[in-house]
């Protein structure tokens, strides 16, 4: 199939081409006006160039972990933060409107008090589905390199 015949798909992301993005970047990749009434806004954080580079598994799912509860420190409008299945970044879920610019500050608060973190919280078989699969020193090797293009983020297409 050719980009030109390609069909619209309902998934905000799969529109989205892979090949002229250059991460590490942070962008607003949808916004939803919910049946209530209220918004919620759904942010890409990409960490890894797509189809180019990867972060390992167990790295992943502690930086899942370590963002899922710093973050709520730093703002009470946290819906979700769930990685990506290719494992090239994250999604982050925000209940009302957002600005980028505010969501680079607190994605940049998170990522600090992660490299400041002595364990992986709920790492454990009572909390998680696979309390063995972590690790610490792996979730902050990948965000250090994301951490330091901070003035990158913005920039979103190559």
């Amino acid at each position: 199939m050719t980009e030109q015949n390609a069909p619209k798909m309902k998934v905000e992301s799969f529109n989205l081409d892979h090949r002229a993005v250059a991460a590490p970047y942070i962008r607003l990749a949808d916004r939803k006006e919910l049946k209530s009434g209220g918004v919620i806004t759904k942010y890409d954080i990409r960490f890894t160039q797509p189809n180019v580079a990867h972060l390992e598994s167990d790295a992943v799912h502690s930086i899942e972990h370590l963002f899922a509860e710093n973050s709520r420190s730093h703002s009470d409008r946290i819906v979700d933060f769930s990685p990506m299945g290719c494992r090239t970044g994250f999604y982050l879920i925000l209940d009302g409107e957002s600005e980028v610019d505010d969501v680079m500050d607190l994605v940049e608060a998170t990522l600090n008090d992660i490299l400041a973190a002595t364990e992986v919280p709920a790492a454990n078989e009572v909390q998680c589905g696979w309390g063995a699969h972590h690790t610490l020193e792996g979730a902050k090797s990948a965000i250090e390199p994301f951490l330091a293009a901070r003035s990158e983020w913005s920039r979103v297409m190559a």
